[in-house]
């Protein structure tokens, strides 16, 4: 059976003996007493979301999206003080991540997951981490430079996203007519452009590029220009659960106060990365340094919008 259907789980260890915390002088609540009782915590992960969470050659997950959960979760066991705590990964897809949170399975969600006012009425999330745009992948030989090009054609989406959505209402208001599919995860999606079953792929840019650069001929492909919509990544989690909130919001905010934060970015956007050693060469945006000096949580495009884009070429 492929790694993928199972739960990997490793445990971060902090000495031999726990911590007290001033914290804990307050009744824990929430995903926090949850944690403290299980001594362990679930992460929720995609197996095709690169560079962000993904599964590797060695059907391991890493990412930059996993690589910052860690972070929060490490302050959250010291804060605890607790001696270790056991990680959890659990799979999820774009269509089960949100069940999968609502019903308590997993306790964050480490993705490419948008923030958007729509979802904030079921979810909750961390500040913004990256920010990208809704555009479209074809082959250079379709001649596909904006979505009206489509108009007839087949395009394909991940289920359960934010673009498909879109890019449905989209179709209808101008009147397209374009047939539109659904695959199962980002992976799928582009496969189904590679081998001619759709004429374009709708997701966020960065995903189609890490996509393309991870193919077997990244030059056949390319990603519009137009943008259909800007895409504020964050860390998903529990609504209404705001102590827990608060604690991951201070982890996050922590890393973009220090700087640590542009570390991690270069080491998945400006690195060779696994297994292929791809460097993506995707410098920062000039929103995620905006919100980098300012920490948000807004789920509104407006918020993002104001800052000039910086696309790679």
């Amino acid at each position: 059976m492929k790694a993928s259907r199972y739960v990997a789980a490793f445990t971060i260890l902090a000495g031999l003996v726990a911590l007290p915390s001033a914290s804990l002088a307050q009744e824990l609540t929430g995903t926090l007493k949850k944690i403290k009782d299980t001594g362990s915590v679930t992460l929720g992960v995609r197996d095709s979301s690169i560079p962000f969470s993904y599964l590797d050659d060695k059907q391991s997950y890493q990412g930059y999206s996993i690589d910052l959960c860690l972070r929060a979760v490490t302050a959250i066991q010291k804060q605890l003080g607790l001696a270790s705590l056991n990680v959890k990964m659990n799979p999820v897809t774009s269509s089960t991540r949100i069940p999968l949170m609502a019903n308590g399975t997993i306790d964050l969600e480490c993705g490419s997951t948008t923030n958007n006012l729509e979802r904030q009425k079921q979810v909750a999330f961390a500040p913004t981490t990256f920010v990208t745009a809704n555009r479209l992948l074809a082959k250079k030989s379709a001649n596909i430079t904006k979505l009206d090009d489509l108009k007839g054609k087949s395009v394909v989406s991940t289920s359960g996203t934010a673009n498909l959505k879109q890019v449905t209402a989209l179709n209808g208001e101008r009147s397209l007519g374009m047939n539109i599919l659904t695959a199962k995860d980002h992976a799928e999606g582009f496969l189904m452009v590679e081998t001619g079953r759709a004429v374009a792929f709708a997701m966020d840019d960065i995903l189609l590029a890490s996509l393309a650069a991870s193919s077997k001929a990244p030059n056949d492909y390319v990603i519009t220009k137009e943008a259909l919509s800007i895409e504020p990544y964050g860390i998903m989690l529990r609504r209404g659960d705001e102590p827990f909130k608060k604690a991951v919001d201070n982890a996050i905010i922590s890393l973009m106060k220090t700087g640590e934060i542009n570390k991690i970015y270069a080491k998945w956007f400006q690195s060779p990365i696994p297994p292929k050693g791809i460097n993506l060469a995707t410098p920062m945006s000039e929103q995620l340094k905006a919100v980098i000096a300012k920490p948000t949580d807004s789920g509104d495009p407006a918020t993002y919008a104001a800052v000039p884009t910086t696309q790679k070429k």
